[in-house]
C-alpha cells in the first residue's frame, strides 16, 4: 500500500490520495497515513460499497481508481490522465499487460476473457479488460454513476455504465505484476466469477430488457411448437384431440410468451427514460477538456497547456 501511495504522489505531486479502509487487518490505514494519504473508512464489506462511498464523498475534477495491492503500475497514472484530458475523454481503462507468467492467478485470465466476450456481445461494444481495477474518470462520469453493486462486480457496472451512456473512452495498456510476497487477494476465482456473471445477466435484464424478454419469449414459443405441432397434425388427420393437457399447455405457453415479450417492450421504454435521466445527470458537470489550467510540472503538460488535477 505504501509504495502505491508513494508512486501516485510522485507522478501527481498536487493530487490528493485517498485510501479507504474496508475492515482491513493488515495495518492498511496506518501505512497509508504514514505515506501521506488521506484515510477514510467504509464499514460495509465489499469493493462496490467502498467505491460508492468514495465517489459520493470525494469532489474532484478527475478521479483515479486503483487497487492498493501494488499489482498495477501506479507510476503510469500521469500518462492515463494525460490521455483523458488531451482527448476530452470521460473514462480511460488501464488494460493489464502481465509482466510475468504468474501475474494472473490460475483461471483468472481465461475467466476475464470469457466475461469480456459476454459483455461485448450483450452490449455491442468491444471490451478488452472489463475487470481492470485501474481507471481514470471525469467528474461527470463519476457523479452520474449509480454504484449499485456491493462487491467485485463493480468494475462490470462501471464498464456497462460507460457503454450505456456512450461516453468517450479509451483503453490504455498498463503494466501488471505479481502481488507482493505475503499478501493475498480477496478475489475468489469461482465464487466471484459466478457473482460477476450473475451481475452481467442482471444488468442485461435491466439494460437490455427487450433482448432478454424476446429471447425468453422465443424459447417459450419453440417449446410450445414442439408440444403443440403433433397435436395439431393429429387433429387434421383424425379430427380428434386426444391430448387435451398437451394442447392446453402449448396454448398457455404461447400466451405466456406473448406476455413476456410485451413486458420486454414496456421495460425497454422504462429503461430509455432512465437512460435519459442518467444522461441529463451526466451533462450537468463539465467535461475533462474543460479542466482549469494551473500548476503542473512540465512532465505533465498536455498539448502545451497545464492542467490541474485533484
Amino acid at each position: 500500500m505504501g509504495k502505491v501511495v508513494d508512486d501516485l504522489r510522485a507522478a501527481l505531486p498536487h493530487a490528493v490520495v485517498y485510501v479507504y479502509d474496508n475492515g482491513s487487518t493488515d495495518r492498511t490505514a496506518e501505512v497509508a497515513a504514514r505515506h501521506g494519504a488521506v484515510v477514510r473508512r467504509e464499514p460495509r464489506p465489499g469493493k462496490g460499497n467502498v467505491i460508492r462511498r468514495a465517489f459520493a464523498d470525494v469532489d474532484a475534477d478527475t478521479y483515479v481508481l486503483i487497487d492498493g495491492d501494488d499489482t498495477y503500475d501506479a507510476s503510469a497514472v500521469g500518462d492515463l490522465l494525460s490521455v483523458l484530458v488531451a482527448e476530452g475523454l470521460d473514462h480511460v481503462v488501464g488494460t493489464r499487460e502481465a509482466s510475468t507468467l504468474t501475474a494472473y492467478r490460475r483461471g483468472h485470465a481465461a475467466g476475464n476473457r470469457a466475461l469480456n466476450t459476454v459483455v461485448s456481445r450483450l452490449f455491442g461494444e468491444p471490451v478488452t479488460d472489463m475487470l481492470s481495477g485501474y481507471r481514470v474518470m471525469s467528474r461527470r462520469f463519476v457523479k452520474s454513476f449509480p454504484a449499485i453493486s456491493r462487491g467485485f462486480e463493480v468494475e462490470t457496472e462501471l464498464t456497462v455504465h460507460a457503454v450505456n451512456l456512450r461516453v468517450p473512452q479509451r483503453e490504455v495498456p498498463v503494466g501488471f505484476r505479481d502481488r507482493a510476497e505475503g499478501s493475498e487477494s480477496k478475489l475468489r476465482t469461482y465464487r466471484d466469477g459466478f457473482a460477476i456473471l450473475s451481475w452481467i445477466l442482471r444488468l442485461a435484464r435491466f439494460e437490455r430488457p427487450l433482448l432478454v424478454h424476446s429471447a425468453l419469449g422465443a424459447l417459450l414459443v419453440v417449446v410450445a411448437l414442439v408440444l403443440g405441432v403433433p397435436v395439431v397434425v393429429e387433429f387434421f388427420q383424425t379430427g380428434r384431440v386426444p391430448k387435451f393437457p398437451t394442447a392446453i399447455l402449448a396454448s398457455a405457453l404461447v400466451m405466456i410468451a406473448t406476455l413476456v415479450t410485451a413486458l420486454g417492450f414496456i421495460l425497454d421504454a422504462v429503461r430509455r427514460a432512465a437512460d435519459e435521466a442518467s444522461r441529463l445527470a451526466y451533462l450537468q458537470y463539465p467535461g475533462s477538456h474543460e479542466i482549469d489550467v494551473t500548476h503542473l510540472d512540465d512532465a505533465h503538460r498536455v498539448n502545451g497547456a497545464r492542467v490541474s488535477r485533484r
